[in-house]
């Protein structure tokens, strides 16, 4: 076989698969999702369309009531309003753009026609342990965790929340512009309401029926006067000034500011 032969059958061998030949990597597929296009006309129901039309339905929201209140629990609502008309609620807002009147109303159609809903209560108690954002995410996770069906995608108002068994995205003012976040806000407030109003029967001097545990001029006049009552949160400034008056401590105690002492900003 001459030089030239050989060169030939080389090359043959080559291209034939020989275990000569070298192989060729191919780059793996780059994955996309889905371009999302949410339809303004669709009003509130336009996250959850857009999120369903890409095959991540179905979708829920998820919000909370008390999160700035000084007393009572934080409440986490989750939802997933059904596809269609039947899930476009006249009327449904953030709740606390609507009167008491209107927030029960609606959250009887809410419970009526829900695919599934979840309420959380989270207690003044795990607020103190644990703080209060990190109580409010966990309430996040265990009202989107006990949906039955489960979704295949959250809302959630405000900020993320990481550890969901499902993707997640956070919505700036959610709870006024996406009818699952808005569901899920008035589940939560007027569940709260009932909770703090009942809570007046016991503590009738704090007035809870009346400012359902946030700071008021005449929950501020209470605490002085009578001290924090078990369901107040330790971790609030205010209520941790109020406990060091009723035990006679100074200002400037380092103690109690060491164990006791809440910035604002925090709340």
């Amino acid at each position: 076989m001459t030089s030239t032969t050989r060169g030939r059958a080389r090359r043959f061998a080559r291209r034939a698969g020989s275990p000569r030949s070298h192989a060729v990597a191919v780059p793996a597929p780059v994955f996309r999702p889905p371009r999302l296009v949410v339809r303004r006309e669709a009003g509130l129901a336009a996250y959850e369309a857009a999120l369903t039309r890409a095959g991540f339905g179905p979708v829920a929201g998820a919000d909370e009531a008390g999160r700035g209140a000084c007393a009572g629990p934080l409440v986490v609502a989750a939802c997933i309003l059904p596809p269609g008309r039947r899930g476009q609620i006249d009327g449904l807002d953030d709740s606390k753009a609507l009167t008491a009147a209107e927030r029960e109303r609606l959250y009887d159609i809410i419970v009526r026609r829900a695919v599934a809903y979840s309420v959380v209560t989270v207690p003044a108690a795990e607020i103190d342990a644990y703080g209060l954002h990190v109580a409010n995410l966990a309430g996040m996770r265990r009202a989107l965790g006990t949906l039955t069906p489960a979704p295949r995608y959250a809302l959630t108002d405000g900020f993320p929340v990481k550890g969901l068994a499902v993707p997640g995205t956070a919505v700036w003012k959610g709870d006024a512009t996406v009818g699952c976040i808005a569901a899920a806000s008035i589940l939560a407030k007027v569940t709260r309401d009932a909770i703090m109003t009942e809570m007046h029967e016991t503590w009738p001097q704090y007035a809870f029926a009346q400012h359902k545990g946030y700071v008021t001029p005449a929950h501020s006049a209470a605490l002085t006067d009578w001290g924090p009552c078990p369901e107040h949160r330790r971790r609030y400034v205010n209520v941790a000034r109020a406990m060091r008056g009723q035990a006679g401590m100074d200002e400037n105690d380092d103690d109690y500011a060491g164990e006791y002492a809440m910035s604002l900003e925090t709340v």
